[in-house]
């Protein structure tokens, strides 16, 4: 892509912050003081994709496949839960981060790997990375409890796996995760029926087990628990514009973005930009478009974009513009403006049922 800026954002500007927050390793942390974990690296790397940082990606993606445990896991850091510093607008990491084996974040890998692929028109990544792909959704699956959910964590030892609670922003964004899973499996044509099995599991304690989510803390008031069903395709259509609607009022601000959580007087810019793509995914592409240029002022001097804006002191907070914001917009542009090949693939999604009709109706010819 040509263009650095499109419509009021500055798209070279939020890939120049990614490169300068990567590490000689490879590895894209938050922010300049650290915090890493594998879906915001992955989210980071697929915003570089799109605007064609062929040699960054291949750091980003080679880096991630190092970084793997040997059960197919990653270590991130839990980043709602790092300090802020004394002045309350920085980002403090501590000495010593707590971590955890975030299922969402371990599956996120599959988008990471095929979006990369896609957007470098490189199939080779696809055979170079299927690998670490399988390791990794092999190791979420092992996560999926009784009821088709999928908890956000490994438990601890001895801890029973139902213990643990599963999120409905999480599971719906592994939903996705299978997705891109399956069709990199079928690119190199090693179907993965259990894959697809699961996946249809997940929808369907999305749609039909509300129960099975969210048990310890009640998160409703955040906003990815509302647009992230609608963004990873678990709802769609006619269901899914209705669905943004009934929240429209509680979550966006007008003319400034969307909230983070209700109640709290502060937009962020990637749950604005991922806010965009869940509507593409229903077909609102006007709205989609005023969410982005809504984006504008959140520009920072410092490259990329601000996290976010707390409306009622009119200030920058935090004052910080992690490469994860950048990456969010840059996918948002992508899927808006098809500024790359495979721009669709964050918007477009394949059935719950997709895969394992498939191999139902395969089944029943070969019976015949």
């Amino acid at each position: 892509m040509s263009a650095r800026t499109l419509s009021g954002l500055d798209l070279g500007a939020c890939a120049d912050r990614i490169e300068q927050l990567q590490n000689r390793d490879g590895m894209i942390d938050w922010i300049e003081t650290g915090v890493w974990d594998p879906w915001n690296h992955g989210e980071s790397a697929m915003g570089l994709a799109v605007v064609g940082r062929e040699e960054a990606v291949h750091r980003a993606l080679d880096a991630l496949a190092a970084r793997q445990n040997a059960d197919g896991s990653w270590d991130g850091e839990l980043g709602a839960g790092i300090p802020m510093d004394e002045s309350g607008e920085r980002i403090a990491p501590p000495a010593i981060p707590a971590t955890a084996r975030d299922t969402n974040f371990n599956g996120y890998a599959a988008v990471t790997v095929l979006r990369c692929a896609l957007a470098l028109d490189e199939p080779r990544l696809i055979a170079r990375h299927f690998a670490m792909v399988e390791r990794a959704l092999d190791w979420v699956l092992a996560h999926q409890s009784e009821h088709g959910d999928i908890v956000w964590r490994a438990p601890d030892t001895g801890q029973p796996l139902d213990s643990v609670d599963s999120l409905r922003a999480g599971n719906a964004s592994l939903f996705k995760s299978l997705e891109c899973g399956l069709r990199l499996a079928d690119a190199l044509g090693k179907p993965r029926p259990q894959w697809a099995t699961a996946r249809q599991r997940i929808a369907d304690a999305l749609i039909g087990r509300p129960e099975r989510f969210d048990r310890e803390i009640d998160r409703s008031a955040y906003a990815m628990d509302w647009y992230y069903p609608v963004l990873a395709g678990v709802v769609t259509g006619r269901t899914a514009r209705a669905h943004l609607e009934e929240g429209w009022s509680r979550f966006v601000v007008e003319d400034l973005g969307c909230r983070c959580v209700t109640g709290e007087p502060w937009i962020t810019a990637a749950e604005t930009a991922e806010l965009a793509l869940a509507c593409l995914s229903a077909g609102r592409t006007e709205t989609a478009r005023s969410l982005l240029d809504d984006l504008s002022p959140l520009a920072s001097s410092q490259g990329g974009y601000w996290m976010g804006w707390q409306y009622e002191l009119g200030a920058v907070w935090p004052r910080e513009s992690p490469s994860w914001t950048a990456g969010a917009i840059l996918l948002a542009a992508d899927a808006l403006y098809a500024l790359s090949p495979g721009s669709d693939l964050l918007i477009r999604h394949a059935r719950a049922d997709a895969w394992t009709a498939g191999a139902r109706a395969g089944a029943g010819s070969q019976a015949n």
